[in-house]
């Protein structure tokens, strides 16, 4: 995206069913699993780069050791410092005993996360909030080893507030900050109740099923627990991803198909999809069962997921993201009059390679369309240079836009700090016929414009073109998220901004003052979550009139082309990535109560001048 913004967290698991010896024979190292979690790490780097961590389990481990420990950090290179500490530990070992690698159990015994059991997490801080104490996973530890859990997800939560008090927990400022310290409450809660009725035996499942009943959200976790129980975890309406693999060898869960084939050397059809609802739970001596904890519901799984977040080395992800492309031919072919001739196709910025990759081949679809139709009107009537001209046309694609490294400024006046912003990407002079091109530009998404007007548009102005149109592989932004990514003020939007425009032009300012009403009332009666009052402000306006209006805020005052957007349709989202129906974000269709509370939240901060979060 043109304007990044902050989403998904990555989570990384993985069971040994063996012991260490094992992989030292077969594989020839004993540090195999550990191995495997920094591959699985670094395969979903792309989720999360405010930092990360690790937890691992000992099994068998003698009374009055220690048998959890974790490992967090917020490095530049999260993943690598992490691993960097760990190899130091053994680094520091060989120093008195060189051959220690070849002692399974003596490694375990001095290595802290020598263990059968490891969880790791990749953040993204939905809530801006970078300190290490907010890295995954969080630990809870008790005298009882069955009652020590680490946990860490891939979510967010709307009914925080509430689970702290089912569980009679008076959070402090860190809990209240944080979705998972208040997912660990009600988990470690119910755990340890199920500890007291099986103890050093509890019933996971049982666990999980009476907690995540209360949770609002969408959820991607996994837990481990002190006796060597384990799970993961998905949401009922399966809105976050997750995926597992299962061998012989070991178990293994992570956020991406991709990620575990490639860490695994495995097929697409050996890893599995962990259904709405559905837990894998791996018991301490390693058997494992997928439980259903919650009722499944509709699925939602996220449709930005195929957009943008996950890594598009997975082929169903591919195919899906050309298709976006592809199916935005028409309408940029209707926008250029069908002139290929003089129009220039470019993508900004690399992440929406795929989807202009899939634009291009609409093109080419409708330019061979067209050679055979002139060809076959010519009859008998043409020559070998002629038809040389006809067949030898091509597409024009250009790298039009570069962009530099991350620039950073000392510089503190707003209008010299958008001057700056101008130079995040540079142009390659000489591609455009000034007056004559159109340019066409596709992104993943239009998040806030900021971006696209500080930076983009002006900078390819300086090539002079007609006409620039940027196409958006995803429908218009027009309400917050609150299941994972960080999208919760209304007035970030630029489709938000853009159909608040055109409320002011044509004087309807009243129905802004009777949705806020709306909201107030709803609030004090408690039924927030009862509609999504912001609905009602897009609903006078056609989908065209709001991406024109978005075209005119993205416009720099002194350019003097016409700048036009193009966005995908619901429909035709859907059509390309059919199997991740979320789409709340552009159509305010929440799968969870919490959703219309959030909406209309951030609805009220915005007319009330509130610049905070809507959860």
């Amino acid at each position: 995206m043109s304007d990044a913004i902050k989403h998904e967290c990555g989570l990384a698991f993985i069971r040994l069913r063996k012991p260490f010896s094992y992989y030292q024979q077969k594989y020839g190292t004993v540090m195999y699993g550990l191995n495997k979690l920094y591959l699985l790490m670094e395969k979903q780097h792309n989720r999360g780069q405010d930092g990360a961590g690790i937890a691992a389990v000992k099994l068998n481990v003698e009374p009055g050791y220690p048998f959890l420990h974790r490992m967090r950090s917020i490095a530049n290179q999260a993943i690598s410092d992490i691993f960097r500490q760990v190899s130091e530990e053994i680094l520091e070992l060989e120093k008195y005993q060189p051959d220690i690698r070849k002692h399974p159990g003596l490694l375990k015994g001095h290595v802290r996360f020598m263990g059968e059991l490891m969880l790791g997490h990749l953040r993204y801080g939905t809530q801006g909030k970078n300190n290490v104490e907010f890295c995954h996973p969080f630990i809870k530890r008790n005298t009882i080893q069955s009652r020590n859990l680490a946990l860490a997800g891939n979510f967010n939560l709307v009914n925080t507030e509430e689970l702290f008090g089912l569980v009679n927990i008076d959070p402090g400022v860190f809990q209240r900050q944080s979705d998972l310290a208040a997912m660990m409450e009600v988990v470690h809660h119910f755990l340890v109740q199920e500890d007291e009725l099986r103890p050093n035996h509890p019933d996971i499942a049982a666990v999980l099923r009476k907690s995540a009943r209360l949770f609002d959200g969408g959820y991607h976790i996994g837990g481990l627990v002190g006796n060597g129980d384990s799970f993961v975890m998905r949401d009922a309406h399966g809105i976050r991803p997750s995926y597992y693999y299962i061998s012989e060898d070991l178990i293994v869960a992570a956020s991406e198909r991709a990620a575990i084939r490639t860490t695994f050397n495995v097929g697409e059809n050996e890893v599995k999809e962990l259904m709405p609802g559905q837990a894998l739970i791996v018991t301490a001596d390693g058997n494992y069962a997928i439980e259903q904890i919650l009722e499944p519901k509709e699925r939602k799984a996220c449709s930005f997921e195929r957009i943008y977040f996950s890594r598009g080395n997975d082929e169903k992800i591919y195919r899906e993201r050309s298709k976006l492309g592809y199916n935005l031919s028409d309408p940029v072919l209707k926008s250029i009059d069908n002139d290929l001739k003089n129009t220039i196709f470019s993508f900004i910025p690399n992440t929406a390679e795929v989807a202009f990759y899939g634009l291009l081949k609409g093109m080419e679809d409708y330019l061979n369309k067209i050679k055979i139709q002139r060809i076959q009107s010519w009859g008998k009537d043409f020559d070998e240079e002629k038809l040389a001209e006809m067949i030898n046309r091509k597409i024009r694609i250009e790298k039009i836009a570069i962009k530099d490294v991350k620039m950073r400024t000392f510089i503190t006046e707003d209008s010299s700090r958008n001057e700056m912003v101008q130079h995040v990407y540079d142009i390659t002079y000489g591609t455009v016929v000034p007056k004559q091109d159109t340019l066409v530009v596709i992104d993943d998404s239009i998040v806030r414009g900021t971006t696209l007007k500080e930076s983009i548009v002006r900078m390819l102005g300086r090539l002079q073109p007609k006409k620039i149109i940027i196409v958006s592989s995803a429908p218009q932004i027009r309400y917050p998220d609150c299941y994972g990514i960080d999208m919760s003020k209304l007035g970030d939007f630029i489709a938000f901004r853009a159909a608040i425009e055109l409320i002011k032009e044509r004087g309807m300012e009243s129905l802004l003052t009777k949705l806020h009403d709306d909201c107030k009332e709803m609030a004090r009666a408690g039924k927030l979550e009862c509609r999504n009052v912001v609905k009602e402000l897009y609903a006078p306006f056609s989908a065209e009139e709001i991406s024109e209006k978005i075209a005119e805020l993205i416009t720099p005052a002194d350019i003097d082309f016409k700048v036009e957007v193009i966005y995908q349709t619901i429909e035709s989202l859907h059509n390309a990535c059919p199997t991740n129906t979320g789409d709340w974000y552009f159509t305010g269709n929440y799968p969870t109560p919490g959703g219309n509370r959030v909406v209309n939240k951030a609805f009220m901060n915005y007319m009330e001048g509130k610049n905070e979060r809507g959860y």
